[in-house]
């Protein structure tokens, strides 16, 4: 039987969310951010940082399989979406593959 190589593939994105100035609003933005991602793709989301912070997000996006550079497009595709979404200004973001 042939070996298995399972990856974790995780990224962490910043958001900045201007003109917000309540904690209100930011959980609005970052649900419609979160919802619709989950949606349109097979990943978890959380936020993760930045949670009393009227005007940052960061979220932690994860994603599990055997074939990293999937891993890495889906990952890349999301951050992508989400930026396109115009809710939010991508700040930053990083993403890395953990094998199992």
């Amino acid at each position: 039987m042939k070996d298995v190589t399972v990856s974790v593939g995780v990224a962490r994105v910043t958001f900045r969310l201007h003109g917000n100035d309540s904690l209100k609003g930011k959980r609005k933005i970052v649900k419609s951010l979160i919802e619709k991602s989950r949606n349109r793709f097979p990943v978890s989301i959380a936020e993760v940082d930045d949670l009393d912070r009227y005007q940052r997000a960061t979220l932690g996006i994860a994603v599990i399989g055997n074939d990293s550079r999937l891993l890495n497009a889906i990952l890349d595709k999301v951050v992508d979406y989400m930026a396109g979404m115009g809710l939010a200004d991508l700040e930053s973001h990083r993403i890395e593959l953990i094998p199992l």
